[in-house]
């Protein structure tokens, strides 16, 4: 993949490499034999070979709310890891990648980058996170340039419109990396 347009690469719902003993899902949902409410992750690695699961959710919150997030994801998924563990017969990890708006990361952050295979550099996510951020205050200064709309307008659009564009950012940027 050409590194100067990693953003315009789309990832498929399934991937498999590696002589086909590594299969990454990307936004799917799991089958499980007991209703889970949280059973769909951002990304799915699953080494078959290893006989381990990583089941990675990436988020852009709130500066100040980094290590809330990361707290909030790693129990969000605690029963799709067990039911996983039972099901799959595999060592299943729950790795929360959660950096601010603003490129705030927790002390964690890189610890839990490291676990997810392929060559990850932290000044790269921050990165992009960062344009992300501007490219959200461009769009929504432009949109509200001159309106005078409510507060809670600006709130959600720009809520909105930062998860959904940085997530696919992020999460391209790791599926890539592979």
């Amino acid at each position: 993949m050409d590194k100067k347009h990693w953003y315009e690469h789309v990832p498929k719902s399934v991937e498999r490499g590696q002589g086909g003993n590594v299969t990454i899902l990307w936004n799917q949902q799991v089958q499980t034999d007991r209703t889970i409410p949280n059973n769909k992750p951002d990304i799915i690695i699953r080494d078959n070979e290893k006989r381990t699961c990583m089941l990675i959710d990436v988020a852009v919150s709130g500066d100040r709310n980094v290590i809330k997030k990361e707290a909030e994801k790693i129990l969000k998924y605690k029963d799709l890891k067990i039911e996983i563990q039972r099901v799959w017969n595999a060592k299943t990890e729950a790795i929360p990648v959660i950096i601010g708006a603003t490129g705030t990361i927790s002390k964690s952050f890189r610890k839990y980058v490291s676990n997810i295979p392929g060559n990850h550099e932290v000044k790269e996510v921050q990165k992009t996170a960062i344009l992300g951020t501007a490219h959200i205050l461009r769009k929504v200064l432009t949109c509200y340039n001159g309106v005078n709309a409510g507060t809670s307008d600006i709130r959600t659009m720009n809520s909105y419109i930062r998860i959904v564009a940085t997530q696919c950012s992020l999460g391209t940027w790791f599926v890539s990396g592979m």
